[in-house]
């Protein structure tokens, strides 16, 4: 009884890191990769908010080394030499400004926590806070830290590590990254204290940034001496922070995913990968009737979703054939996929423009970020792409929230890669992967009306600004998607029904 009572009691404190804590009515994160604090405050409210996004992860907000050899590369944001919260995208009161903000919008907080390594060895060593570091000692006195806060003895992960040696790719050095040992109660203080603060600052939660690299055992001793979310930002009272860990496993590794899904959530990058090869017409759209598990995801409350992320869509972290921005018609139809589907928890990625995949954020000659440029029709200018402002896309974050809890139904298919669901009885979504033209009557499952597709257009004054579908009574409409159309993708939700 005692044994089935543990159980139950690691199955509950799983299941509190599970819950992103979005207001109410909300589904949706976006990875605002890059931003400066202030931009996010304001974008929060004058458009995440107002469009119904639930959440955005933040870049590291913590101090990292400033790397002009490389000019100033995404990934210095990954090298860490303090915790002090001043980045390029602020100070610690602009940071606290922006979540204050964020949560009065109703969109939450996630934070790219930096927490298994320190810093590499550079020629450069000052901070974008001017805190400096001896390389050679393993110090760093920002924190501080000491060559006994490190795992010993050192060593540097090579690749057959991963196959082969779960402690060898736990306890060296990825990519040179010098390694902390979560294992050492000084190096636990100083994390949770970092993680503490940013809690108390109204965060909702933390991405574990290379969670596979540290041991499940120090990460649940981590996790258990967080606070719970500040009631003060209108969390719950008794809210655990919510956490998703970075753990790429794409099976056949020492290291499995499995491993983590007991203490949060677990970034789910075969989700990913498979909606990339599907809308890439590798596969058929019509096997994905079964998405899920059965595809060898993790179940659904265990993954945090995506198509692509910052390292992926540059080939690293189970790069590959990944959907970006760059084929803009398949990557809408995948997000469209993702937005529709009820399984996991979606995360949606927002870019600057790169050639260069070391290329950091659109930047001035004194290395600060240029903020992104909105211009009229809601696109972003400035060397930022901003894929959570186009329509197609935003428009799906309000059907997912629409949609709500229910489950696909309805399931229609042409025995290729045109396929159509609703969601309960609340929206309908159709998709035209093939290379000639859909022309269905189908179930919608909606109220006879007529309704405004968000794909095409959206629904302003009462009125349909892309294509207008009439469902009958009986719940049929005619839906059509040519194979030259610009977007593959149609959807109606009880939201766009229009009088007009």
């Amino acid at each position: 009884m005692m044994r089935f009572i543990l159980l139950l009691s690691a199955a509950a404190v799983a299941v509190a890191y599970k819950n992103p804590h979005y207001a109410a009515g909300r589904s949706t994160m976006v990875h605002l990769f890059e931003w400066k604090w202030d931009d996010i405050a304001a974008e929060c409210e004058r458009f995440l908010g107002p469009r119904g996004f639930g959440g955005i992860q933040i870049s590291p907000p913590n101090e990292n080394l400033v790397i002009w050899s490389r000019n100033r590369p995404w990934w210095e944001r990954y090298q860490p030499i303090s915790y002090r919260l001043i980045t390029r995208s602020g100070n610690e009161n602009q940071f606290a400004n922006m979540v204050r903000r964020c949560n009065n919008a109703g969109v939450r907080i996630y934070v790219d926590a930096i927490i298994n390594h320190m810093t590499g060895t550079w020629n450069e060593n000052v901070g974008t806070g001017g805190s400096t570091a001896n390389f050679g000692d393993w110090h760093f006195p920002g924190v501080p830290y000491g060559r006994n806060d490190f795992n010993w003895p050192h060593c540097v992960i090579s690749g057959n590590d991963y196959n082969c040696c779960a402690d060898r790719v736990r306890n060296c050095e990825l990519s040179g990254l010098k390694d902390l040992n979560q294992g050492s109660e000084y190096v636990r203080e100083q994390i949770v204290n970092f993680m503490n603060h940013l809690i108390s600052l109204g965060v909702a939660g933390f991405r574990i940034d290379a969670a596979k690299h540290m041991w499940p055992g120090d990460l649940s001793v981590i996790y258990s001496r967080l606070h719970n979310l500040n009631t003060a930002h209108g969390f719950p009272s008794g809210a655990r922070p919510y956490i998703f860990q970075e753990v790429i496993d794409l099976g056949g590794e020492a290291i499995s995913r499995n491993e983590y899904i007991a203490l949060a959530a677990v970034t789910e990058f075969r989700f990913g990968l498979e909606l990339s090869r599907a809308f890439s017409q590798q596969n058929q759209l019509r096997w994905l009737s079964n998405w899920g598990p059965q595809w060898g995801l993790l179940a659904s409350g265990d993954s945090l979703t995506f198509i692509d992320n910052h390292d992926n869509q540059r080939g690293h972290g189970a790069g590959g054939n990944i959907l970006t921005y760059k084929r803009s018609k398949q990557y809408k139809g995948a997000i469209a996929f993702m937005l529709a589907h009820p399984y996991g928890q979606p995360q949606l990625m927002s870019s600057y423009d790169f050639h260069d995949t070391e290329a950091g954020p659109p930047m001035d000659h004194n290395g600060n970020i240029v903020s992104p440029s909105i211009n009229s029709d809601n696109s972003c200018g400035n060397g930022w792409i901003c894929e959570h402002r186009w329509r197609q896309i935003a428009g799906m974050v309000g059907f997912r929230n629409v949609a709500g809890n229910t489950g696909v139904n309805d399931w229609w298919d042409n025995g290729s890669n045109q396929i159509a669901f609703c969601r309960g009885g609340q929206a309908f979504i159709a998709f035209n992967n093939d290379n000639w033209g859909l022309s269905q009557t189908l179930q919608t499952c909606l109220p006879a009306g007529r309704y405004c597709d968000i794909i095409s257009g959206e629904k302003i004054n009462n009125a349909c600004t892309g294509k207008t579908i009439t469902v009958g009574n009986d719940g049929r409409a005619h839906i059509s998607i040519g194979s030259n159309e610009y977007d593959m993708v149609l959807a109606i939700h009880r939201g766009t029904q229009s009088l007009l």
